[in-house]
């Protein structure tokens, strides 16, 4: 109606810095109050998206992810608190932002992104931020947003260094203009396996955040055909010039990618962990049972010049890629202790994984792996 104001009075006063700024002012404060947001992942990179999106507010925050709150995400995963742990992560995450701002709905999806359910979940929404650490659900948000034609913002980090982009095959290149292809099993550590500084996700979730609401309100230049790289030890920006691959199997000229696939076939590896009955142990504990003479095998499934860098002693080599086609070396411990050991303990469990399916009794996955071992227990083997 004529006459009627575009914000309510307690919004003026909420959004005035917004509504200071000449480039964006009430329209775009509009806009991002009817935009619809899915964040894809509560965990460091979402918790903090969430937070300065809703701040913001952007009207509708959809929150995907089916885990709950662990003691390990308190470093980094800044809307969760020790009371919360055994919570469902998206559940924690709706109370603290409705808290937040009122003006912001949010919409708790308490399951994993997949084939099946990508293409639904993603229709009803503007923009799709990935903030996911695992290459099957970056590929399948890609394809799928490729496929409905939606900007998709693009986050990841390990260790020290994160990087940011904004893929949108209608104005540049997608994800897998960028990588092709994944890498090969095991060859990148998540970051449960290689750790990450807790403060990074921070600074990565702030840039996602930021393209976001340009994308939402049309202000500014998006980080699009661009990969903005971030070295936190260095305290320094790279940015890398991309271009759209006319042969890309989703957003090419021919794209052969149609329809959505098996991303875990592709990548060669699960989406989430598998629940699993196999038993855990730290390096202290195994360093007890080693030295009170227990007759177990302390298998380690790393590649031979990464035993050649440094091993436990009394360990045994047999490298996850081979396990398989040599599951006859170990017949004599189908029914006798195994504890399998890598780097960080990923390929580790998954070995106890392909030995439980192969009938063997007795696999425990040693945390941490030989890193855990170098800090905890014998700092003579050297750390890499």
């Amino acid at each position: 109606m004529p006459g009627t104001p575009l914000l309510r009075a307690d919004q003026y006063d909420r959004y005035r810095r917004h509504l200071n700024l000449p480039e964006f002012g009430v329209e775009g404060q509009r806009r991002l109050l009817e935009s619809r947001v899915l964040l894809i992942g509560a965990g460091g990179l979402g918790c903090p998206l969430a937070q300065y999106l809703a701040a913001a507010g952007v009207g509708h925050l959809g929150l995907m992810d089916f885990d709950v709150v662990d003691p390990s995400n308190l470093q980094r995963q800044i809307l969760f608190g020790t009371k919360d742990v055994g919570r469902l992560k998206v559940e924690v995450a709706r109370e603290r932002i409705e808290a937040m701002n009122p003006d912001v709905s949010v919409e708790p999806l308490p399951e994993q992104l997949t084939s099946e359910n990508a293409l639904e979940r993603f229709r009803d929404y503007d923009v799709i931020v990935d903030g996911t650490d695992n290459f099957p659900t970056r590929y399948l948000s890609n394809d799928a947003c490729v496929l409905l034609g939606k900007p998709t913002v693009y986050g990841a980090i390990l260790r020290f260094e994160g990087q940011a982009a904004t893929f949108d095959a209608k104005r540049g290149p997608c994800y897998r203009c960028l990588f092709p292809e994944p890498p090969p099993p095991g060859s990148v550590p998540s970051c449960a396996e290689g750790g990450v500084l807790g403060i990074l996700p921070g600074t990565i979730a702030m840039i996602q955040a930021t393209e976001t609401v340009k994308l939402l309100t049309g202000i500014g230049e998006p980080l699009i055909g661009r990969l903005l790289v971030y070295d936190a030890l260095a305290m320094r920006f790279s940015e890398y010039r991309l271009k759209k691959d006319p042969s890309c199997p989703v957003c090419g000229e021919e794209p052969t990618v149609t329809e959505l696939i098996d991303y875990e076939g592709f990548c060669g590896m699960p989406a989430a962990p598998e629940a699993s009955d196999v038993k855990e142990i730290s390096a202290t504990e195994l360093k007890a049972r080693m030295d009170a003479g227990e007759g177990l095998l302390l298998l380690d499934v790393r590649e031979q010049p990464e035993w050649d860098a440094g091993h436990i002693e009394g360990a045994r080599l047999l490298p996850l890629s081979e396990l398989e086609s040599r599951l006859d070396e170990l017949a004599d411990w189908r029914d006798r202790p195994i504890v399998a050991q890598c780097h960080h303990g990923g390929r580790s469990a998954q070995a106890c994984q392909i030995l439980t399916s192969a009938g063997f009794q007795d696999l425990t996955n040693l945390v941490g792996g030989i890193d855990a071992w170098s800090l905890t227990v014998d700092p003579s083997v050297e750390r890499y």
